[in-house]
């Protein structure tokens, strides 16, 4: 029998060291211990948002408190700087148990715990227990403890969604890891034993026990040297933490601004779309907490005059709003009713034309190139003092004589509300919106200038489309992120910065470089300056005086061609806003008109919602 156990015995131990021999340390961590969310901030550092299906943020050792770490090792394995990384007892346990068959569960160390949690799985099978030691004791011979350490604190499970002590610290203290004393860090490492029997606010009992083992932990620390007593018996009570947070989610305006973000990383960062989705980063944005709030309670408060259950008019409207700095960075934006109820961001949609608000990109080529009143002729300069026929129904001339369209007729322009004006400056005509003049200056600058100025002043080439006479009257489709970057250049006297939405780019504390805009000069100044002028004689006395409320700013009415769309795009110091409104079929994606929207009258060209918005919000926020 003694002959029987020796030979079984010696077969179990051919075996195992056959298996260490050919178990290996895995070349890669695996995906789920790996992955991290990524963590947006708003612009003064304040946490925004976060995304990703593991809540986890790696942190390294040496910003974890000496004392939170022993506690940690107090609770779990006092003995870690000692062993080899496994449990003798363990391991004669686990061996023990495959001859008999029974559960190869406990006996492990933090090396072990490491191993499993970055390696392996949570089944516990003898096969994988035995897997675990093999790889624990290699892993011991080629790392360090402190790295050991660091790993296993970042990939452990502590409950409410978090993997990794700095958000554990985060979602039970709402600060950073480095600020937590030993108490903390002694209810924290409680939840490495099972947060889901140890979080306190998941029951009474819970509680208790969560109390009875902070406590045996803190004695451990003073029992293995690594507390003192006096501060021990500082700590006689528990350190409750806070409520279960809600999740910061993408509802409401947020998931506007984490797309928009995450779209810049995308297109302005080495980062590709698979290290970005394996998670772990830290953005900070550009967007501010307090305009934002501004924005969005602006717009909702003038389209809560709407209502789509009495008036047909009113439904399916869409709003898009976003506010630049002259420096490029986007501080605002409302993107629709909701992310999670319309995934489409209507502050960066290209679908609404701008109308009468891209006259002074129009305007701004004249001034800058001149125009061309005979073919083969030097082109003539224009001042903001030229004068323009601005009668209603002016036939409209080329170089060579009358613009004739496709049926063989002379196309001719129209005023809103049929309106003549007699003769008008170019000035006078941006400012009143008086549409005759700018439909013959676009003819006359020639419509692919006034494409060029407007690309200049920061509208994408994309969304201007055909350039037939009516583009002068905006048939261009621009976000609204893009007008007011575009107007932002009139403000910043022909200097122009390309939006941006990301300021700073981090993975685990280390920098990743973010191509930010440089401001050039794409207008000159005397152009930019003269356009100014123009739209701050709109807000003294033409279509934008409502405006006037918002303080020194300058602006732009715009109507888009049969009443489908209405804009308003200013500004005011160093802050541009634009705002477009559209009514969209759900069905067909078809813009549908404006008539009678809010209860206005049937012939009514435009809209005053977009200045009411653009007047509340700029009215509310700080001047910059």
């Amino acid at each position: 029998m003694a002959g029987l156990c020796s030979s079984v015995v010696g077969a179990v131990a051919v075996l195992v060291a056959i298996m260490y021999a050919r178990t290996d340390i895995p070349a890669d961590l695996n995906a789920f211990a790996t992955q991290q969310d990524n963590v947006y901030y708003w612009a003064d550092g304040t946490e925004m948002a976060r995304t990703g299906e593991v809540n986890r943020q790696d942190t390294d050792l040496d910003k974890v408190p000496e004392k939170v770490r022993w506690a940690a090792l107090a609770a779990e394995n006092e003995t870690f700087y000692s062993d080899s990384g496994v449990s003798p007892s363990g391991m004669v346990h686990a061996v023990s148990k495959m001859v008999t068959g029974g559960s190869t569960q406990g006996g492990s160390t933090i090396t072990q715990q490491y191993v499993k949690n970055a390696y392996l799985n949570q089944e516990q099978t003898f096969t994988r227990k035995l897997t675990e030691m093999f790889i624990a004791i290699k892993l011991d011979n080629r790392m360090s403890k402190d790295d050991i350490l660091e790993g296993y604190l970042n990939t452990s499970w502590f409950g409410r969604g978090t993997y990794g002590i700095q958000r554990a610290s985060h979602a039970y203290y709402g600060k950073d890891v480095s600020q937590l004393n030993a108490s903390e860090g002694a209810f924290l490492a409680s939840l490495l034993k099972g947060a889901g029997l140890y979080d306190p606010s998941l029951g009474p009992k819970n509680h208790e026990r969560a109390v009875e083992r902070w406590n045996w932990i803190l004695d451990r620390m003073v029992a293995i040297g690594k507390l003192p007593k006096e501060e021990r018996a500082r700590y006689t009570t528990f350190p409750e933490p806070k409520a279960p947070p809600k999740p910061a989610g993408l509802t409401g305006q947020t998931g506007y601004l984490v797309e928009t973000a995450r779209q810049y990383v995308s297109a302005h960062t080495p980062v590709t779309e698979k290290d970005f989705d394996l998670g772990g980063y830290q953005i900070r944005t550009t967007f501010e907490k307090p305009s934002m709030a501004a924005l969005t309670k602006a717009a909702e408060e003038v389209k809560g005059r709407l209502d789509p259950g009495k008036r047909d008019a009113d439904k399916d409207v869409r709003i898009g709003a976003a506010s630049v700095t002259t420096d490029g960075r986007i501080v605002a934006l409302y993107g629709g009713p909701g992310y999670l109820q319309q995934g489409f961001n209507d502050a960066n949609s290209s679908v609404v034309p701008a109308g009468t608000a891209f006259t002074p990109f129009v305007y701004a080529a004249a001034l800058r190139d001149g125009v061309q009143l005979e073919r083969g002729k030097p082109r003539t300069p224009v001042s903001p003092a030229t004068v323009y026929n601005g009668d209603n129904k002016v036939s409209l001339r080329t170089p060579e004589g009358p613009y004739w369209d496709r049926s063989g007729k002379i196309v001719k322009a129209v005023n809103d509300g049929g309106k003549s004006w007699g003769k008008v400056t170019l000035k006078e005509a941006v400012a009143q919106s008086v549409n005759t003049p700018m439909m013959q200056l676009g003819m006359d600058v020639g419509l692919d200038r006034a494409g060029r100025a407007a690309v200049d002043a920061g509208l994408l080439e994309s969304s201007l489309g055909t350039k037939l006479p009516a583009f002068s009257l905006g048939t261009a489709t621009p976000s609204a992120i893009r007008m007011a970057g575009a107007y932002g250049t009139f403000a910043a006297r022909g200097l122009h910065s390309e939006p941006y939405s990301v300021d700073r780019l981090s993975r685990n504390g280390n920098e990743v470089p973010v191509e930010k805009p440089k401001a050039e000069r794409t207008l000159p100044q005397t152009v930019a300056t003269a356009v100014d002028d123009a739209l701050r004689e709109a807000v003294r006395r033409g279509t934008a005086t409502t405006a006037k409320a918002a303080g020194d700013v300058a602006g732009k009415t715009g109507t888009g061609q049969g009443n489908k769309s209405a804009w308003f795009a200013g500004y005011r110091g160093k802050v541009s806003t634009a705002v477009s409104l559209s009514r969209i079929d759900p069905k067909t994606q078809e813009l549908l008109p404006l008539d009678g929207l809010g209860g206005a009258p049937k012939d009514a060209a435009g809209s005053t919602y977009p200045i009411d918005i653009w007047t509340k919000y700029m009215t509310a926020v700080k001047q910059k």
